[in-house]
Parts: C-alpha cells; structure tokens; sequence
C-alpha cells in the first residue's frame, strides 16, 4: 500500500483493526522509559511511527513494527510456550509480494522490530535486518523461562534456533537469530543499542555479544557515552569508520567487518602466508590468500554463535543473510565457492582468535547435498592456522 507515514514514504504502511492496545502500550513505554511522546501515528496504521523527545532534549524518530505476543496455555503447543505472530493483512496478501521493511537510508529514524506481551508486561525485540522482507504469518516461540528471566533482570538475552518453513520461503531467518526481552522501561535502550547495531550491520553473534554488554551498560539516546563498541571489538572508533568507509555497500560488507578486520590482522601474522587481501565484491569470499607454498586460497569469515552446543564446542553459522526466491537452496553456499572457512572465536572466548576448516572437509545439507550444511561443530577437526587446515583433504565432514 502506497501511503505516507508522519510525512515519510520509505516504508510501506499497512491498515490494520483492533491495535489500539498495541500502540496504547508503545507510548505508554516511552514515558516509562523516560521520554516524551511528541508524535504517534494512528493506531490504524502499522508500522508505528514516533517522535520521541529523549534524555538531553535529543528528538528521536522511531519507526516501529509491533507484533502480538501469546502466553500460554496455546492450543496444541507446549505448557510452558509462548510466542508472537509475524502477521499484518489477509493470509491471501502474505505470499502476493515480499514485505520490506522500511530502513530510513539517512539514519535519522531508527526501525524496530517489537513482540508487544502484554501479559507479560515485556517487549520482545527482534534484528530488523534479519526480519526484511517480512516472513508473513511464521509464529516465534519462546520460553516461560525466558519470560521469567526477562522479568527479573528487565533486559535479557538468548540465542534461538529458527527453521525455513516449507510454504514460506521468503523467511528471513535460518539458523540462528538473537532476541532480547527487556521491560518498557528499557525501551529507549533498546532504541539506542538498535540504532547502532544496525547501524554496524552487527549479524547474530555480535549482537549477542553487544546487547549482553548494553544489558549493564545501556546506551541511551542523549546520555552521551558511545564508546562500549571500541571498547569490545578493541578497536577505535577511526579504525571502525575505516573498515566502513573500505566496503561498497554499508548494510553488507560492515557485517562482521570487525572480525574481518581482525582476521586480516591473523593472516598478517602467519609466516605461511606470503600475501593477503580483502575483497571488497558482493556475494564473494572476504579474502584471497596467497600462501609461502604457492597456494592460492578464498577464506570466507563467520563469526561463532556465543551460545555453544551441550560439551561446550562452539558452533557457526555458514549461509548467506539474505535468501533467493528463486532458488530454494540459494542461501546455502557451495563448497567450491571458498575453500576455508574462519570462524572467530571472540563471541564465545571474547578474543579475537580463529579456526579454520576446508570447506571440502565440512559437512553438507540433509536436503541439498552439494550444498555446505548452515551449522558446524567447531571441534577438534578444525586448526588454528589455515595452511594446516588445507594440508589434507581428506576424510569424513564433520
């Protein structure tokens, strides 16, 4: 639906009925939160759009997309279940066209992406870059325990394990997403930390990591600060606006950036390798590495999960962010695409080491097997340094 929203037109904004509660809870949770409502749009119109003036006097342009949030008991779920439907419209307009979400390319407003539970009196925030387009009609699930902590501590973060659906493809999410649940007091926290981990591009695993250090040092609009992002990736703020400014694209290359950037710092150090560099290309591996050897390799950098599996092995995601409606198995990469894959370390052990793997040592996906599997055990197969990760190609994938 073409139509303006308090004078903006970057986002497409849909009618919707029965609301009023939704938007009555979002205001009220900017004044708990210690901001004035200057601007709400109406109730009738969804995404929500407000104009919030902050700590300091700072104006605060909000865009946010608000979800209904369940508690239990659900029929034919878990006791202990709750959950938010993704849902705007008739079912007939979910598949019609992809939903995007409107992003404001001048980064004056920021978008959020918000499980409203009442009930609960808890906001579920989700990673609007990992939300666009919007999966119309999947449900997100969670915990009573989550519920609980989220209760306790008013701002609480996990790690979900998520699956595409059969009939929806143009999910955005699969493998692993971040949540945080916070109470609407936290609310302009939650603005602040969303503004900047969008702003990086921050994919789940930095997330993870940023929104644990906001749950204790929340970055407020208008209460100044700025500086717990450099201080967790060791980097200054000159050399995160220098790997900014290198990548083509902002929303894309600044993802993972960071451990790019550290990576690089790795391979400076190996005296197996004799040069290195980034390339800066969409939909291609992060560097070209030529080793003492001869070799010449494509490394492709993942960030691991922080949440590791049950013995403590740490696990990584290796897919694309975006998926291919056209092809169903195109978010899964390709053996022969890269031929290592380095995944950081620094969200499980908080430093910025590595492991490497061969790709045509790793395992693939159940349903499409010339494709890489989406998760991987960072075990005992992988090695610390890349050119012993490619003296044998050989053996079973992990």
């Amino acid at each position: 639906m073409d139509e303006s929203i308090a004078g903006r037109s970057y986002a497409g904004v849909y009618r919707v009925s029965r609301r009023e509660d939704l938007h009555r809870y979002l205001t009220d949770a900017v004044d708990r939160s210690g901001g004035k409502v200057l601007y709400a749009s109406a109730a009738s119109r969804t995404p929500v759009y407000l104009g919030i003036q902050g700590p300091g006097d700072e104006r605060i342009g909000v865009l946010c997309y608000p979800f209904r949030c369940a508690s239990p008991p659900i029929k034919g779920r878990p006791s202990d279940e709750h959950r938010l439907q993704i849902r705007y419209g008739g079912e007939g307009s979910w598949f019609a066209r992809e939903h995007r979400i409107g992003l404001d390319i001048a980064g004056v407003d920021t978008t959020v992406v918000l499980g409203v539970h009442i009930q609960a009196d808890l906001l579920i925030g989700l990673d609007p870059l990992r939300y666009d387009p919007l999966p119309m009609g999947i449900s997100v699930e969670f915990k009573e325990a989550e519920v609980e902590r989220a209760a306790q501590r008013g701002w609480h973060v996990w790690e979900r394990e998520t699956r595409t659906g059969t009939r929806r493809g143009a999910r955005a999410v699969d493998g692993l997403e971040t949540l945080i649940a916070f109470t609407p007091d936290r609310l302009l926290s939650y603005v602040g930390f969303e503004r900047r981990a969008s702003g990086l591009g921050l994919d789940p695993p930095l997330r993870y990591r940023a929104a644990e250090v906001a749950a204790t040092d929340p970055i407020v609009p208008g209460h100044g600060g700025g500086h717990e992002l450099e201080q967790q990736f060791e980097l200054s703020s000159a050399e995160i606006l220098e790997i900014i400014a290198k990548r083509a694209r902002l929303t894309v290359a600044v993802r993972g950036g960071v451990a790019e950037h550290h990576l690089g710092r790795c391979l400076s150090r190996n005296p197996d390798v004799e040069s290195f560099e980034l390339i800066d290309l969409d939909g291609q591996p992060d560097y070209r590495v030529v080793l003492r050897d001869g070799r010449t390799v494509l490394v492709e950098c993942k960030n691991v999960s922080p949440n590791t599996y049950a013995d403590g092995t740490p696990r990584v995601e290796v897919q694309k962010t975006r998926s291919q409606h056209a092809d169903p198995a195109g978010r899964f990469y390709r053996p022969e695409q890269f031929d290592v894959v380095a995944a950081c370390l620094y969200a499980v052990t908080g430093a910025w080491d590595f492991r490497f793997k061969a790709t045509s040592e790793m395992a693939r996906h159940e349903q499409h097997p010339e494709r890489l599997a989406v998760l991987h055990h960072v075990d005992s197969s992988w090695s610390d340094d890349i050119s012993q990760a490619l003296s044998s190609t050989e053996g079973a994938p992990d």
